[in-house]
């Protein structure tokens, strides 16, 4: 039980002096041009050792910044079974990745490093649904005031934002020099650097149609209208990661879908079609995707980007987390339009909603047309982020990259 504790106390003690370093955003060049590098100079060894290297202490930032800060979630929510499981999720990662900080870069080591960056994503696959679930469990046992509320909305953009850049900066190392592959054989990691903006939104209409088809037996067609003002006739690509455009379509096209069903009723005849305009500007590649399901009140727009806003049932779960029966869903838990939102704000694009009451709602992401604009958006825990915990009126942007 001693040594438990030494243990346990040095591990906070290097966590708390990790927190206090700034992540490095990367841009998105500079991760592709890593990546041709990599795979030109006919042997990937000199470059995984780079890789290695800049990982096994960026890696050891990251997970230090989010660990401090859980820290200053209320203690009812940190002692919930399904925050307190993540935690430990978190500290096992942390000492993992120390476990490396003393090694050379033997090929062996190399390997390790591997697994150890695969054992990563395994443990932490399911984040999202047990701090949803550890929320859930709050709100059901103790309610959750205004302020609270402020406070988990605040905490969840910046956790979940730092887990997005974990992952990426993860998949990136594995897909390029582990036995993972990509997608696709063009791609450089999970980016590609010539993605089919519209192939990869039709991808996400089609699924999300099929899902509207299932619960429905009837879903609304989409018109699509692309113009290239910088590349004139040529199709719209863009250096990007195509399962992040399609995590945010999907969710903006579920959401129109069944707006206009339930708006004009299931029993209509015929539907409006959606509409999506995709525009690629000098700066801004920009996508408009529009609904005629009846709009949503002004008022009400900011609601649909909290984190513990749904207008679906919210689903049952149960209270043990260890229970193989157990899921969490995301639909009816509110999280899918702001992880879309972080999602599109990761690489300094962004998302947002306009709507007329009573009429359509458009929707709009904006992505950077240059690749070296598209850099990182990373929370940093500074004095800030610990004075905006304890108040609700925050000082912005202090505390992201």
């Amino acid at each position: 039980m001693r040594l438990g504790r030494v243990v346990f106390n040095r591990l906070a003690t290097l966590i708390n002096s990790y927190s206090n370093y700034n992540p490095s955003p990367l841009s998105l060049k500079q991760f592709t041009d890593f990546g041709k590098h990599a795979n030109s100079n006919g042997t990937l060894y000199p470059t995984e050792v780079k890789s290695y290297e800049f990982l096994k202490e960026e890696l050891l930032v990251r997970l230090a910044l989010m660990s401090k800060e859980m820290l200053y979630l209320p203690d009812k929510l940190i002692k919930t079974s399904s925050v307190e499981l993540v935690y430990s999720w978190y500290l096992k990662s942390f000492e993992d990745m120390l476990s490396h900080k003393e090694k050379k870069p033997s090929q062996d080591e190399l390997k390790r490093f591997s697994k150890t960056l695969n054992n990563i994503v395994n443990r932490h696959a399911d984040v999202v649904q047990q701090i949803a679930m550890g929320i859930v469990q709050l709100q059901e046992t103790y309610g959750i005031d205004q302020k609270t509320e402020q406070n988990i909305q605040y905490f969840l953009d910046r956790f979940l934002m730092s887990r997005i850049s974990i992952r990426m900066l993860i998949n990136q190392h594995l897909l390029i020099f582990s036995e993972r592959k990509p997608d696709h054989p063009v791609q450089i990691g999970a980016i590609d650097p010539s993605c089919d903006v519209v192939g990869v939104l039709k991808d996400a209409y089609s699924s999300a149609k099929f899902l509207c088809d299932q619960y429905y037996l009837c879903s609304p067609d989409n018109d699509f209208v692309s113009v290239n003002r910088v590349e004139k006739d040529e199709p719209i690509e863009l250096v990007y990661v195509p399962s992040h455009l399609y995590h945010m379509a999907f969710e903006l096209y579920k959401n129109a879908m069944r707006a206009v069903i339930e708006y004009h009723g299931e029993a209509a005849k015929t539907y409006p079609n959606l509409k999506t305009l995709i525009v690629k500007g000098q700066e801004d590649l920009s996508i408009r995707i529009t609904d005629y399901g009846g709009g949503i009140p002004h008022a009400k727009i900011p609601l649909v980007f909290r984190y513990m806003y749904s207008s679906a049932p919210r689903p049952a779960i149960s209270s043990d987390v260890y229970s193989p029966t157990t899921t969490a869903p995301l639909a009816g838990y509110g999280y899918g339009l702001p992880l879309s939102k972080l999602y599109a704000r990761y690489f300094n694009g962004d998302l947002h909603l306009a709507s007329i009451d009573g009429h359509s709602t458009d929707a709009f992401i904006y992505l950077k047309t240059l690749s070296k604009d598209a850099s990182e958006i990373l929370p940093i825990h500074n004095k800030a982020a610990a004075f905006n915990y304890l108040n609700t009126n925050r000082e912005s942007n202090k505390d992201w990259t």
